[in-house]
């Protein structure tokens, strides 16, 4: 059972001394835990919590016990052995919930720390018990291997039944009393204890040490006696009962250890692919099961969406999901109860799809190796410290724009190829990169873009960032904000639009509500859909609806679709939501059929199956049918299809009736449903129905199903109620924290919305987009020091709620706390009964001022703490305290703890040992021994020794002071503001020859002491010959310090230390001294060896120099050591690589020397090449100048380019890589030079095509054309059609121009230019089309704008028209008017428009109110220019008596008395025939009307008979006419406006004449002819 898998045992599996390494970290941590947690109770022995030992040993007590005992010690004993159980379980317990709380923190499992739970009494030695194993498996288990017992994690679940708890608790119960009872026993009679005697003897075996030895007791009265005795009937009456239930409860017959019925089968599988482990499990109680890998316990939290580990009806599985090759491992499971444990083993073996590893998880950037990979050059990573850097702050977006979170990863230690794993989760929800948002990893900053932003992505996002079982992780919230309406007031756009079901008939499409409805309610919402692969968006409804959900009907079967949602409201539509994924139009069992089982080829074979006979069969009824949506909207039917249907598919039809009758309609009569589920819509709200559904096929139509119960067609569920107790609390100088609590029988809350006011402004702005789940929220962006107010709404699928009522107003600002702990507690001054404590002031004062300070105090006595007592009532203000009333020469602890207004902060560390004794002297005494050497002209340095006393308290510093050597003593002046802590002062700024004098004082905390004997005098200067230290670094790149004196005796020594204390002994240092020469080396120069290197030389006047070695000096010297240990030649340039004419390739670096012996390998991807007709390599020496050509660049030339340098001693070298994109766009310049330079050969374009928009608003098309002859031809092509030019193309100067005149939309298209002779040819291309005709478009409109001409004022009959000319007009040309600063809004008075090429607006029956300054706006698309007029003042004036006087002149145009017509021209008419005329005059007044004759007044008479009635007709009548009525006659109409005279001929003819007439003229005609 417990034997190691084959491939284990044969070889060395790679995880093998990890396995080991950590099985012997885990028994060190066992066997240390069971010497230090053993648990002694009464008789019972130890039982460790993590060892296996302990429970072979009780259960071997417990065998022993049961053999030798009576029935009623077996039943002792067992509860006995029941009790110790229980501890050693309850142990156990709290060792698993260490080990989980150090899997959810990270930590390992040799990293758990468990508690002490060792108990007072003295212990016992431990016996041996029985092994819960056998000796095949004790043969198999490694040598320092040990079961864990109850090392599982699952610890919620619990592994004994009731019955066996209260069995505990009596045990424990009758434990204490048994022990009662023997001593009052042993106490009556020598023949009782004999008889007793064997129950000892065994009691023995489990009683502690203090049982066995003689015990006195005191004479007791006979009442004592008496009541004692009987307590010990009543209780073993007591005891004989419980003995009695037990026995008849035989309850160990039920219980049995762990048995596997099935047991895990080992898998090999390949990478990728999904492992599942099963197994299934017997034993009561049920027991616990807990999994491992590779003897670690398998934790699901560390790795989520790793492990899923599922138990269910004693079917235990663990599945490992995308398994790499670290899964390659052996897996066991463990089951465990009371009655023992059983552990079985399956191996998983990940196999790759390549024999070798694959080298390319090294290189592959943001991937991780697999763990068992992760070792240092000195093992295995104990542990990783990660830190983040540059992190991401709460960001605020809004839609459609782009942001960017990110922040540096430090990693320590950092692995080579050993990467973390980065993962993004938004509001604990893992983030999958997408369209929307991408993720990257570059080996030290993680970031995640999003590429337009959507409120979908608004949330709290989460960086975490694994290393092995190490990870760390930081998080911020990211607010999007709605993008502007494009109708002002109308509502933002929705949000998580997802399909909640799909069939083949509609797919019911859910969203959320937006936080902002405009300014008026949100009236509902319009479901577009659109099928994917296409552009074409159609709406699915033509009323909006309010209800959070709608089903989409009308769709194709098969085809799959996106959706969108917009929101109405009075004033508009608003912008559509982020488009759902997309969802296909099939039942979910096709779907499914599809995905399993995809399309096979075509494989040639028909199989062909007998059927039933072909007569139909009316299908059955559909059963279960069932209303499982219901709103105002629609209601949703589901049902299962009949039994009884036949072979051949079916349809069916829906019916509806309303409740109480029995009307049957179908619903569906055109188009059957294909689906058992169907959605109904136009249902009358509020009214009660029945439905049932048939089905059909080619048989027929079969029978209804049942009908549901009465649905009253209505929004089921319910709008939620407001949210109450809103609550803000500060947070931060820009947040505020906001708490509500949740309505009450709310359902399917989908979130909260909160908004956020300044308090008194009534403005109300969302602070959150995207409904928040919870009762709690921070609202960030807030103004410091501004007062806010908050209300919160919740919002389900009906819709949102009532607003809550408005919170508190609250300042914002950083929140309160309590102070840091003081720090530094020091007795400053001691006496006989009391002691003045001084301290640190708090480092952080919790954003408030402290308010005082409480002092404890305890005595220590014999290095034993006794208890706290509080040294003052009242806060102290100040950092210092003296506490009175104190035992003299008694040790004293203290603490401090700061208080303010937030409360009292936790008190300090405890602090030293204090004896309150008497102190004599308080301040330290003098230093002495004061030397100077380094004597300059400018500076020296003093050193001195410590004083002999220091006071009450340590010396904490010096100061130096210094005075003139002649001057008094009140001209002492100190050098130093601050104390110095060391024991030498460097004094700078000295007058050369001047002679000075030095001392030095102590401080310490009680004060400044007396100050030292004077130094000096010492005169200020360089004595001649003095020489400094100086620093050499060698050719093998030793660093050395040397110095030379001059001025050496016989007996002079060099001395060398640093910072003034000798090196002599020092490791780091090694000193060689020869005649008057000194050289100190450093035998590995780092950090340590900062600091000031003095050589003093005795027996001379103070001859010493000092060399300082700062970090910016050990940089240098590290820097010119490595240079000299491996020197380089210095480059001057890195390696390089252009792109010459021809589109030949130059690669070239430059050194900054080279000799003439330097020699240059040339390596292209670690092989070496030489010059040949692919490579032609130079090296000029002179410059430094080293390159390589090539005539072209081949597919194979990617890779690594590397020139090595060797001259003399000295390396270098340079790397080019070329390799993906760089070498492709590289490869591709190369080949463009190539064929530029061939088309250059031949007529070329030296400008490609380009236009320019002229000053006439045309369109010139042009490009420099080069290396021409009088041969080259040039021809226009657009879109492929050659344009005829009137004009031949001049190359004079060298340009080519095509003139497009009143360029617009139809002049869109690709133009195209050819040059070509007998040389070759070369063409341009310009498209103007799509953008770049929006382009020209744009410069086009431009231009026309700027022609425009300053507006006029000119006044017509109407009204006062303002105009502007411009060269010619477009329609892509925007016209804005505007009035005093306010956009004109066109009505039947105001009217604007454009005639040819005039710009005009129309002021009708202007008044007063149309004074002002008039703006035109003319808008090219990006642009807008105006031109302006003031239409006020004497312009006004003018203009309005103008058209006043147009408008009378109008006027009188309109009413004048005029002939509207009537009257011929000429009237011919035959003697005796009556003439009549009649025409229509009109005139305002009404005119009066003359007829003439000749130009002579015509009165009526009989003959000639004139009329006019109702001032509109007028008559002429001539009864009889005669040649004499042969005349011109003409009407004469006149009113107060004007006169009209309108003029007609009569003439008059006889028949006779006319006749003879024409007989003369066909005589004439005749003689003429011959």
């Amino acid at each position: 059972m417990m034997s190691l898998p084959f491939y284990q045992r044969s070889h060395q599996h790679y995880d093998l001394s990890y396995r080991n390494r950590d099985l012997r970290t885990t028994m060190s941590q066992y066997q240390r835990e069971k010497k230090r947690s053993a648990i002694y109770t009464h008789g019972s022995t130890a039982y460790s919590s993590r060892s296996s030992a302990a429970h072979r040993q009780e259960s071997e007590a417990f065998s022993q016990a049961a053999t030798s005992s009576s029935q009623q010690q077996t039943s002792q004993a067992y509860s006995l052995g029941t009790t110790q159980h229980s501890l050693g379980s309850e142990v156990s317990q709290k060792a698993v919930s260490a080990h989980d709380y150090g899997y959810s923190h990270g930590l390992t499992d040799s990293s758990l720390l468990l508690e002490d739970y060792s108990s007072k009494l003295s212990p016992k030695t431990k016996r041996a018990k029985k092994s819960l194993l056998s000796g095949e498996e004790k043969e198999n288990l490694p040598s320092d291997y040990m079961v864990p017992i109850f090392s599982g994690r699952q610890v919620h679940v619990s592994g004994i039944t009731d019955t066996e708890e209260e069995r505990i608790k009596e045990a424990a119960a009758y434990i204490a009393q048994r022990n009662i009872l023997a001593s009052e026993t042993s106490k009556q009679s020598t023949a009782s204890k004999q008889s007793m005697s064997s129950k000892q003897s065994t009691a023995s075996k489990r009683s502690t040490s203090s049982l066995q030895q003689e015990e006195t007791f005191e004479k007791k009265s006979r009442k004592v006696a008496i009541r004692e005795k009987a307590e010990q009937l009543s209780l073993k009456k007591t005891l004989e009962e419980t003995e009695a239930y037990h026995a008849k409860l035989n309850e160990d017959h039920l219980l049995h250890a762990p048995e596997f019925i099935i047991k895990p089968r080992s898998h090999t599988i390949w990478e990728k692919e999904n492992a599942k482990l099963h197994c299934s499990i017997a034993g009561w109680p049920e027991p616990r099961v807990t999994w491992y890998k590779n003897q670690v316990p398998i934790n699901v939290h560390a790795n989520p969406g790793k492990y899923i580990i599922e138990s269910r009806y004693g079917m235990h599985t663990l599945e490992i999901n995308a398994c790499d090759f670290e899964d390659t491992a052996q897996y066991r499971v463990s089951a465990m109860n009371v009655k023992g444990e059983l552990s079985a083993y399956a191996s998983i073996v990940v196999k790759r799809y390549k024999g070798e590893f694959d080298e390319t998880r090294f290189h592959a950037g943001a991937s991780t190796l697999p763990l068992s990979f992760a070792v240092t050059p000195y093992g295995y990573a104990s542990k990783f410290e990660i830190h983040f850097d540059e992190k991401f702050d709460v960001s605020f977006g809004r839609e459609g724009e782009t942001m960017s979170l990110g922040c540096r990863v430090v990693i320590t230690p950092e692995i080579k190829h050993f990467q973390p794993e980065i993962q993004w989760y938004r509001n604990g929800a893992p983030v999958s990169p997408s369209k929307w948002v991408q993720t990257h990893w570059s080996g030290e900053r993680a970031t995640l873009t999003f590429s337009h932003l959507n409120k979908e992505d608004e949330g709290l996002y989460t960086i975490r960032v694994r290393m092995g079982e190490y990870y760390e992780q930081y998080s911020a919230y990211v607010f999007v904000r709605d993008a502007d309406a494009e109708i002002e007031g109308a509502p933002a756009s929705p949000l998580d639009v997802v399909c909640l079901d799909a069939n083949k008939d509609y797919i019911i499409i859910s969203w959320k509500q937006p936080a902002v409805d405009g300014g008026s309610p949100i009236l509902g919402y319009f479901i577009d859909k659109c099928e994917v692969g296409t552009d074409n968006w159609s709406q699915c409804n033509d009323t909006p609806v309010k209800f959070a959900r709608f089903p989409v009907t009308g769709l194709i079967e098969g085809r799959s679709y996106i959706f969108r949602v917009r929101a109405v409201n009075k004033t508009g539509i608003g912008l559509p939501s982020r488009v759902s994924e997309p969802v296909a139009a099939l039942d979910p069992a096709e779907k499914a059929r599809l995905k399993s089982r995809p399309s096979a080829p075509w494989t040639g074979q028909i199989i062909v199956t007998e059927e039933e006979p072909t007569e139909g069969i009316v299908p059955g009824p559909p059963t279960d049918l069932s209303v499982t949506e219901a709103t105002r909207s629609y209601v949703v039917l589901s049902w299962k299809p009949p039994g009884q249907r036949g072979h051949e598919g079916i349809m069916y039809f829906v019916e509806k009736c309303e409740t109480g009758t029995e009307n049957w309609q179908r619903v569906n009569t055109e188009l059957p449903v294909k689906s058992p589920r169907f959605a109904l819509f136009d249902l009358a709200e509020g009214k009660s129905y029945r439905f049932r559904v048939r089905c059909s096929n080619s048989a027929g139509v079969g029978e209804p199903s049942e009908a549901t119960e009465g649905t009253v067609v209505g929004d089921k569920l319910d709008i939620p109620k407001a949210p109450s107790k809103i609550t803000p609390s500060r947070d931060t100088d820009t947040s505020v924290v906001v708490t509500w609590e949740e309505p009450k029988e709310a359902k399917e809350l989908v979130g909260y919305y909160i908004e956020a006011s300044v308090a008194g402004s009534g403005e109300w702005q969302p602070c959150n987009n995207n409904p928040v789940k919870g009762s709690r929220f921070t609202c960030h962006g807030l103004m410091t020091g501004q007062s806010y107010v908050f209300r919160v709404r919740a919002v389900n699928a009906a819709g949102l709620s009532e607003y809550s009522q408005n919170s508190e107003a609250i300042e914002v600002k950083a929140a309160i706390a309590t102070p840091s702990p003081p720090s530094d507690i020091t007795c400053l001054e001691s006496f006989r009964d009391s002691m003045v404590l001084g301290w640190k002031q708090p480092d952080n004062t919790g954003g408030a001022e402290i308010t005082g300070y409480y002092v404890n105090y305890r005595e220590v006595i014999g290095g034993v703490p006794g208890k706290w007592r509080e040294a003052n009532i009242k806060a102290v203000s100040d950092a210092a305290y003296k506490i009175s009333n104190l035992k003299e020469n008694m040790v004293y602890q203290f603490q401090v703890a700061a208080m303010n207004i937030a409360g009292l902060g936790v008190p300090s560390a405890v602090s030293k040992c204090f004896t309150c004794e008497e102190w004599t002297i308080a301040i330290p005494g003098p230093p002495h021994s004061l030397k100077y050497s380094e004597v300059r002209k400018n500076s020296l340095v003093l050193q001195w020794k410590p004083p002999l006393h220091s006071g009450r308290t340590p010396v904490t510093g010096y100061f130096v002071d210094m005075k003139e050597a002649k001057a008094k003593d009140d001209q002492w002046r100190g050098l130093n503001e601050a104390a110095v802590k060391s024991k030498y002062l460097k004094v700078q700024g000295l007058k050369e020859g001047v002679s000075y004098v030095f001392r030095v004082r102590a401080i310490n905390q009680a004060g400044v002491g007396k100050p030292s004997d004077l130094a000096g005098p010492v005169v200020a200067e360089t004595r001649p010959g003095t020489k400094e230290v100086v620093v050499n670094v060698d050719d093998d790149g030793v660093i050395s310090l040397n110095f030379e004196c001059d001025q050496m005796t016989p007996k002079s020594q060099f001395t060398w230390s640093k910072d003034y204390v000798s090196t002599e002994d020092s490791p780091r240092l090694e000193v060689e001294s020869k005649g008057n020469k000194t050289k100190m080396t450093f035998k590995d120069l780092g950090r340590d060896d900062l600091g000031i290197y003095s050589c003093d030389v005795t027996d001379t006047d103070g001859i010493a120099s000092s060399y300082l070695i700062d970090e910016e000096e050990l940089k240098r010297l590290l820097a010119l050591s490595q240079e000299h240990k491996f020197p380089t030649v210095p480059i001057k340039s890195e390696l390089a690589v252009e792109i010459l004419e021809k589109g030949q390739v130059r690669f070239w670096m430059q050194a900054e020397k080279l000799s003439g012996n330097a020699k240059v390998n040339y390596i292209f991807n670690d092989k070496e090449i030489f010059e040949g007709p692919k490579y032609k390599m130079h090296i000029d020496r002179n410059t430094g100048i080293i390159e390589m050509f090539m005539e072209k660049l081949q597919d194979e030339d990617e890779g690594t380019y590397t020139f090595q340098i060797q001259d003399g001693k000295a390396t270098g070298h340079s790397t080019l890589v070329l390799i993906g994109d760089v070498y492709k766009k590289l490869q591709k310049e190369a080949e463009f030079q190539r064929q530029e330079w061939i088309r250059k050969q031949g007529p070329h374009f030296a400008e490609y095509l380009s236009w320019e928009v002229t000053g006439e608003c045309n369109v010139l098309l042009k490009c420099k054309v080069a290396n021409i002859k009088k041969e080259t031809h040039i021809v226009w092509y657009k879109d492929e059609r050659e344009i005829s030019v009137d004009e031949k193309h001049d190359f004079k100067d060298g340009i080519c121009t095509l003139l497009i005149t009143e360029f617009s939309k139809k002049d869109a298209g690709i133009y195209e230019v050819i040059l070509k002779d007998d040389r070759g040819k070369d063409k341009s291309r310009l498209k103007l089309v799509d953008e770049a005709f929006k382009e020209l478009m744009t410069e086009v409109c431009k231009t026309i704008a700027l022609s425009a001409s300053d507006l006029k004022i000119q006044s017509t009959a109407e009204g006062i028209r303002l105009y502007s000319f411009v060269t010619y007009y477009l329609d892509d040309l925007k016209v804005n008017w505007s009035h005093n600063g306010t956009a004109i809004k066109y009505t039947d008075r105001l009217k604007s428009g454009v005639t040819g090429e005039q710009i005009w607006l129309q002021i009708n029956e202007p008044t007063p109110n149309d004074k002002g300054k008039y703006v035109m706006e003319l808008f090219d698309g990006k642009t807008g220019y105006q031109k302006t007029v003031d239409l006020s003042g004497q312009a006004y004036d003018e203009a309005f008596a103008e058209f006043q006087r147009l408008k009378q002149a109008a006027i009188a145009e309109k009413n004048r008395a005029r002939v509207l017509g009537g009257l011929p021209d000429v009237v011919t008419i035959q003697e005796g025939k009556a003439l009549n005329l009649t025409c229509n005059v009109w005139g305002d007044p009404t005119p009066e009307i003359s007829w003439l004759k000749n130009e002579k007044a015509l009165v009526a008479d009989e003959h000639c008979v004139l009329k006019f009635e109702s001032g509109k007709t007028a008559y002429f009548t001539i009864n009889g006419v005669s040649t004499n009525d042969s005349g011109k006659y003409g009407l004469v109409v006149k009113n107060k406006y004007g006169s009209e005279t309108s003029d007609f001929t009569v003439s008059v003819f006889i028949p006779e004449e006319e006749a003879r007439k024409a007989i003369l003229e066909s005589q004439k005609g005749g003689q003429k002819s011959k």
